[in-house]
């Protein structure tokens, strides 16, 4: 029997937290590359593996017969052998409010450029911290991905906040039959689109802190349009997610109502002083589809954060792909040459 050759991955590199490790198993499934992570969530407060990574591990299992061995929660090292992927219909509980975006940021990529078909019904956290809310993804990621040419839809069923979580949120991901890459340039508009979502607080609470978030984007010349959405979840919260999305710019930012200080946990001025075109967050997650992607990807963002570092480094490590960035007056410029993923006709 040939014996695996397993590509050694540091999990304690660049920001050394959950980041890393989702991007090596999404890009181990897509290459057929079987990976050993060490070090796994280091810089973290509680290192190794949490819930939401259990249960992406574990559809992985499913989807593509992953080899994963016996894994626990904290446990800190990992080795992923990737199998065969296949199409398949799932209902899946992450059990706790574990991030349901951060599992769907390994699902998607795994099935679309692995041309398979995923219908999931998942249990969890919609809008909880550390993570991309629900609607960041439904919104700015999924826009970035059906730019790029994969097809997913992202159907929110119920909201779930920490701690009990409770969210149900439906995915189907289609086969994807070309990875584009993509340019973005500046941002040209000045429209954004403010969604906030709560459940068992006051509607007044919330309208004060929305009306100070929108009357200051007005006054730096934005046009808002508004939509709340009250919605019964197991624990009270509320989310808020505001975008602005044009053909050169896609960029967003969301944020959770802190119960303690009453306010949003939100830095407007990022989102208000950002001509460039992706936010922050959105710069690490294109990294893993324009590695792959036919053509050189180019976005501008306002700073290179630990996660873009560390996705940049994963990506190029596992798939080859090559990448540049170059110093703007306001900001850095991101170019990533992808390989052409063959198996994608």
């Amino acid at each position: 029997m040939k014996k695996l050759k397993f590509l050694e991955i540091d999990g304690s590199f660049g920001e050394g937290g959950g980041q890393i490790l989702r991007t090596a198993i999404t890009l181990s499934c897509i290459m057929k590359q079987p990976i050993n992570i060490e070090n796994i969530r280091k810089n973290r407060k509680k290192p190794g593996l949490k819930p939401q990574h259990l249960t992406s591990l574990s559809i992985l299992k499913k989807i593509c017969n992953a080899d994963v061995g016996q894994i626990k929660i904290g446990d800190t090292s990992l080795k992923f052998i990737p199998g065969h992927v296949k199409s398949i219909n799932l209902k899946e509980n992450v059990g706790t409010a574990g991030s349901i975006s951060l599992i769907f940021q390994v699902l998607i990529p795994v099935i679309a450029f692995c041309q398979k078909k995923l219908k999931l019904t998942i249990i969890g956290g919609t809008s909880v911290l550390w993570s991309p809310t629900i609607d960041y993804t439904q919104i700015v990621l999924r826009e970035v991905y059906l730019r790029m040419g994969i097809n997913c839809s992202i159907n929110i069923i119920k909201r779930g906040y920490y701690p009990k979580g409770g969210g149900i949120v439906e995915l189907e991901v289609l086969p994807t039959k070309k990875i584009n890459s993509i340019a973005l340039n500046t941002r040209k508009t000045k429209n954004a689109k403010l969604i906030c979502t709560f459940s068992k607080l006051p509607f007044e609470l919330i309208n004060n802190q929305i009306k100070n978030i929108k009357k200051k984007l007005i006054e730096n010349n934005f046009i808002v349009e508004t939509k709340f959405n009250e919605e019964p979840t197991l624990d009270s919260g509320s989310s808020l997610m505001i975008s602005s999305i044009d053909n050169d710019s896609i960029i967003g930012i969301d944020s959770l109502f802190n119960i303690k200080t009453k306010t949003f946990d939100l830095d407007l001025d990022k989102f208000i002083d950002n001509n460039l075109s992706v936010d922050e967050y959105l710069a690490d997650m294109l990294v893993l589809p324009a590695s792959l992607a036919r053509g050189t990807t180019i976005f501008q963002v306002p700073n290179i954060s630990k996660h873009l570092e560390t996705n940049l480094f994963v990506a190029s490590k596992i798939t080859g792909c090559k990448y540049g960035i170059g110093k703007l007056k306001n900001g850095y410029e991101i170019r990533i040459e992808g390989i052409s993923y063959t198996n994608i006709k």
